[in-house]
């Protein structure tokens, strides 16, 4: 099957005893089961079947299975958030006197998240951009993972995957990508040599701002060094399995940032018309970026631009498309307040990946607990706007865009 046909036609468990054409919403917190003897198989992992919503739902089940075929994985996990999410991927193979290398412009969230990981005595060697020559510079024996956002938030920069899949590999530590951007429509990371993709499920794979959630995918493919990874050695058993074992039952599932049923309807609901969305989304995306760089005083940056420094592997990697968020610089806060105010269709919110057209001036904002140097570091000055497109008509936001520009 091609991808569109994929989501709605491939076996994902709906409801085979009523026909349901989707699954239902398990909205309970415990399960019965017909002996005392089978739940407790079930609580051990020897026989098929749901016990508490914080550990496994139908529902879930079912959203985790679709993420994991569309990614080409061979299982997820469902997260209460992105943010936890990208914690619990990292979290799960590390441990204090570790070292992970990551890009300095990630976004503001999870920069924070690396600096709160230092209390627990777990370093973040930052690069400028995560590169296979920036990767092998840093690299040592305390390196434990590489991290990156496979198209920045909001920096827009797009990552050589293969070139820093295998510079990892050569010194025997996984690539955890964030694909959130990006989504499996338009690229699969582990094509590439990723080893662990995670999105914001709360963006475009929900698609419309209804709920928040996150979700970790594991390939498969890494070979884990047990001796390296003490942490693994216990689920060595599973094989290649052994990283999403020990996620399901060990810290993911002791945290308890499980994601509600309501929700995974919700992802599974909007996920059928990702690859729809994810076409539309990126073609406003182009047309606007392209009439923008008409106006005077305002600077584009878009990945599918011909004048940006990423277009080659835009091509290359993500079929010609640049995902769904551009940014404009206005020059000045005053000017950016201005423009955003003056808009008519884009909404002002902190979140992408929605229907409608989102807004936000992220340096006063997602930014603002960030340094004038990681500021830099994520493409952020005082001037900037980013821009999540959304899929009203394309003439509509030109129109929309030049009177606000025009009124300052």
């Amino acid at each position: 099957m091609n991808f569109n046909t994929t989501l709605l036609h491939k076996d994902f468990g709906s409801d085979r005893c009523t026909g349901s054409t989707l699954t239902p919403i398990y909205q309970v917190s415990a399960f019965s089961q017909d002996s005392a003897e089978k739940l407790e198989a079930v609580f051990n992992n020897k026989a098929p079947g749901f016990a508490y919503t914080r550990i496994a739902n139908p529902t879930t089940d079912s959203f985790e299975r679709r993420i994991a075929s569309l990614e080409k994985g061979i299982g997820a996990v469902a997260c209460s958030s992105g943010m936890a999410a990208v914690t619990l991927s990292l979290l799960n193979i590390l441990q204090a006197g570790d070292e992970v290398i990551a890009s300095a412009g990630l976004f503001g969230g999870t920069i924070d998240l690396f600096h709160d990981l230092e209390a627990f005595g777990i370093k973040t060697r930052f690069v400028t951009e995560v590169t296979a020559e920036n990767v092998r510079a840093e690299l040592n024996e305390k390196t434990k993972a590489v991290f990156t956002e496979l198209i920045g938030n909001p920096k827009l920069n797009v990552v050589d995957l293969k070139s820093v899949a295998d510079e990892a590999h050569r010194g025997g530590v996984p690539f955890i990508v964030d694909s959130t951007t990006a989504t499996p429509y338009l690229v699969h990371p582990f094509d590439f040599g990723a080893d662990i993709i995670i999105h914001s499920s709360s963006k475009y794979i929900n698609g419309n701002g209804s709920a928040i959630s996150g979700i970790i995918i594991d390939s498969g493919n890494f070979k884990w060094d047990y001796e390296r990874y003490k942490g693994l050695e216990e689920y060595r058993r599973f094989g290649k399995f052994a990283y999403i074992a020990k996620l399901r039952n060990g810290i993911w599932r002791n945290v308890g940032c499980c994601v509600a049923p309501q929700t995974s309807f919700l992802n599974s609901l909007g996920l059928e018309t990702l690859g729809l969305r994810m076409e539309r989304l990126c073609d406003n995306a182009l047309q606007l970026a392209k009439f923008l760089q008409n106006f005077e005083g305002i600077s584009v940056n878009y990945p599918a631009l011909e004048s940006s420094p990423y277009y080659d592997l835009v091509q290359k990697q993500l079929h010609g498309k640049g995902g769904a968020i551009l940014t404009i610089d206005a020059g000045t806060k005053e000017r950016a307040f201005k423009l955003i105010n003056n808009l008519k269709y884009a909404t002002i919110a902190t979140n992408i990946g929605d229907l409608r057209t989102l807004v936000i001036h992220p340096e006063s904002t997602i930014f603002t607990h960030s340094s004038k140097e990681q500021k830099e570091h994520a493409g952020i000055f005082e001037g900037t706007i980013r821009v999540s497109i959304g899929i009203e008509d394309i003439e509509d936001l030109k129109e929309d865009f030049e009177q606000a520009i025009k009124a300052i």
